[in-house]
């Protein structure tokens, strides 16, 4: 798989999808049945319907009495291979319903938990709406109510994004929360399904925690099941079981009033209804396709017919929900047609991706937080006193470390995985950042946030062009690429993929090329360009002094250009090996080659 930067010809990007190295899976039919899981869960049939219980304010979240239900004890053995990371345990939905396989690793994380702080405690349920999600919802929440929690707020059918989830636990003051996704990767019966825990902040649960399940998945002897029917998570409200409580809550109400205290909502109003601008935004069948009619629509004013794939499917309508060149491929025909809108942007199976697309013009998600943070302290009210950091991943171009250098930020190069950006984050140190994998976001919360970025991007144009009489030519995403990079020069950037790798030979390439970097000391000649330094990446987090090492290898030219190797793991299957190539370029009559 290869992607790009902005390319001016859908024949060659098209041309270049062909030529790229992918695995594309195909499309899963959806089994319509859903008794098969209920035997192997053992979850009872009897539902309790909450259409009549009116909803009522969350109950504090924590220091509750631990509620009286009847707990069943059942016996249970280790299961190997849930080892799990910060993105979580991912493995295929078959897996997932094999016996006792969640219910292993949901009471492996409730034991990983001190039960002072668990018993009474306030946690948040949701999930992207794949296939599996509303029947694991059911057994989480009979063994949260039997492990001593107090209260579960969850999504309305299961459907909570993973930005959304982050957004709640740090409004409702919640202990933390599960999130059921496998994000950007394909759903259905034969595909995947995936499992994490969010921590009091919002964040991805730290190393001390994931260290703990895994040891406890290796040593459990039995499971807690509260003695309590299933919920109707359909309807909007609370149901009590003897002080245990089971709030449904909508998933968009408390996301949609934090972007609300960030974003300028009467000037992106003003934007989204001129007769002049059009934009499109493909929810890809997935997650953000609940948030993006009552956030785009019915809250900004734009037109119904501005959205594309916005309804949740258990499949994913048989894609693969990773907003990319490659997977978007329905909204970059739109983007590069005739007649095409002025703004694009996908999200992905989860919401915490993003991708962003002008009138026949990508931005790379390198450039795309580079840009941000450049033009956020004009455009966003959040950051009207100014940033107060920025970062990237370690494998993203150095086009934001340009901007930092420019306007005097602190500048954070980190490891690939979210939880590096909130331990800056929760020190104050951080307040914009992403990944090159699609991925943007803020310290509003502390995960990357796909409808985040696009409404940044959307308040950039409003800015830009609020004194734009209508008819008059607007400023568009194509002008605001090259008027940034006039003034930082540009980073092309380039990353491919190689999928479903056997790992013992990925492992040994890395290796191979891990040595190759000890060698080199700095001076060599490649062609035109002289090595600075070449290495095998590590980091020492600045807060909390621990170190990350084998983060990626790489080979960092004295102009800035770099090559980069990593292996990535967070599919359910094989090694990803990833290569990254960067080139920076100063001189402006070469930025749109």
């Amino acid at each position: 798989r290869e992607w790009h930067t902005c390319r001016r010809n859908p024949g060659t990007m098209a041309a270049s999808f062909a030529s790229a190295p992918l695995a594309v899976r195909a499309p899963a039919r959806v089994a319509t049945s859903t008794s098969r899981i209920a035997r192997r869960a053992a979850v009872a049939p009897q539902r309790v319907s909450l259409a009549r219980v009116a909803p009522r304010a969350s109950a504090p979240a924590s220091g509750c009495v631990q509620s009286s239900v009847a707990v069943d004890v059942k016996p249970t053995s280790p299961i190997d291979g849930q080892k799990t990371g910060t993105s979580g345990l991912r493995k295929k939905v078959s897996v997932f319903m094999g016996e006792n396989y969640l219910a292993n690793w949901v009471q492996s994380l409730f034991d990983a938990l001190p039960a002072e702080d668990l018993t009474g405690s306030t946690l948040v349920l949701g999930g992207d709406g794949r296939y599996f999600n509303k029947e694991a919802a059911q057994i989480i929440i009979k063994m949260a109510a039997a492990n001593g929690v107090g209260k579960i707020l969850v999504g309305q059918n299961g459907i909570m994004s993973t930005p959304a989830v982050s957004a709640v636990i740090r409004r409702r003051g919640a202990y933390g929360g599960l999130v059921m996704s496998a994000s950007h990767n394909p759903g259905g019966p034969d595909e995947d399904w995936g499992i994490k825990f969010n921590f009091t902040s919002g964040q991805p649960a730290p190393e001390s925690i994931t260290d703990k399940i895994y040891e406890n998945t290796k040593a459990i002897s039995e499971l807690k099941f509260a003695d309590i029917p299933d919920v109707d998570l359909s309807t909007v409200g609370t149901v009590d079981f003897d002080g245990f409580a089971v709030e449904v809550v909508d998933p968009v109400a408390d996301y949609r009033e934090l972007l609300g205290e960030i974003f300028d909502f009467e000037m992106l109003t003003k934007l989204l209804t001129r007769p002049d601008f059009k934009i499109k935004f493909d929810a890809m069948w997935a997650v953000t396709g609940a948030y993006a009619k009552p956030l785009l629509v019915d809250t900004l004013g734009a037109p119904a017919d501005c959205l594309a794939n916005d309804t949740p499917k258990e499949d994913f309508g048989g894609g693969h929900p990773d907003p990319n060149l490659t997977y978007a491929e329905e909204l970059v025909s739109i983007m590069y047609g005739d007649d095409a809108p002025d703004f694009g942007a996908a999200s992905d199976g989860d919401g915490d991706r993003n991708m962003i697309l002008g009138n026949k013009f990508f931005i790379t998600p390198s450039d795309s937080v580079a840009m941000i943070a450049a033009n956020a302290q004009a455009a966003i009210p959040y950051f009207k006193d100014g940033l107060k950091g920025v970062a990237r991943s370690m494998p993203t171009s150095a086009a934001l470390d340009r901007v930092a250098a420019k306007l005097d930020l602190n500048m954070f190069e980190v490891p690939t995985g979210w939880k590096y950006f909130g331990n800056l984050m929760d020190d104050g140190k951080l307040s914009v950042c992403g990944e090159e994998s699609f991925g943007t976001g803020s310290d509003h919360i502390r995960e990357k946030d796909g409808l985040w970025a696009v409404l940044a991007w959307l308040s950039i144009l409003a800015y830009r062009n609020k004194d734009v009489a209508v008819g008059d030519k607007l400023v568009s995403v194509e002008d605001i690429a090259y008027e940034h990079w006039s003034t930082y020069g540009r980073n092309f950037f380039s990353r491919y993929d190689y999928e479903a790798c056997e790992s013992e030979p990925a492992n040994e390439m890395m290796n191979y090329l891990r040595g190759m970097a000890a060698e080199l000391s700095g001076g060599e000649k490649f062609g035109d360009y002289t090595l600075d330094f070449a290495d095998d990446f590590s980091y020492t987090d600045p807060v909390d002094g621990s170190i990350a090492k084998g983060q990626g290898i790489r080979f960092v030219f004295t102009d800035g250009s770099r090559f980069i190797f990593r292996l990535s793991g967070t599919g359910s299957a094989g090694a990803t090996v990833r290569l990254y190539v960067e080139q920076y370029e100063a001189d402006p009559t070469k930025h749109s080659l």
